[in-house]
């Protein structure tokens, strides 16, 4: 349990400075209201996501530690979106559409929803 605690905050460390670079390096660069450096990050995850969890499935290369390193901690440390993505592909791949459709626009109304909630409460106290 430890082992796979360290090697979740190594690949998440590893992944949140990546993160932070890649989203500086677009604000840098490209000027405007849209948020480049998210979207870049988040569709980056998720591509990464899938080269690995391909990999972990096609070869024993990366072993459920290293899978817990690169997919939990550096994916996720990354960007959570591409955890996001990946949990709704699970979930197309079994069929379960009504809940990709569910988790989609729940996760996303209620997202923006407690990002108002919490400034609001904020402002209150």
């Amino acid at each position: 349990m430890i082992k796979s605690i360290l090697l979740i905050g190594l690949g998440g460390g590893i992944g949140s400075i990546a993160r932070y670079f890649c989203q500086k390096w677009f604000a840098d660069n490209f000027q405007g209201a849209f948020p480049w450096g998210t979207f870049a990050v988040n569709i980056t995850g998720c591509f990464l996501i899938g080269i690995i969890f391909a990999l972990s499935e096609r070869t024993t290369l990366l072993t459920p530690q290293v899978r817990l390193l690169l997919i939990t901690g550096l994916c996720g440390g990354f960007t959570t979106f591409s955890t996001f993505a990946f949990e709704n592909m699970n979930m197309l791949r079994g069929g379960d559409i009504s809940y990709v459709l569910f988790y989609t626009l729940a996760s996303v109304i209620l997202g923006i929803a407690a990002v108002f909630a919490g400034i609001g409460l904020i402002k209150l106290l």
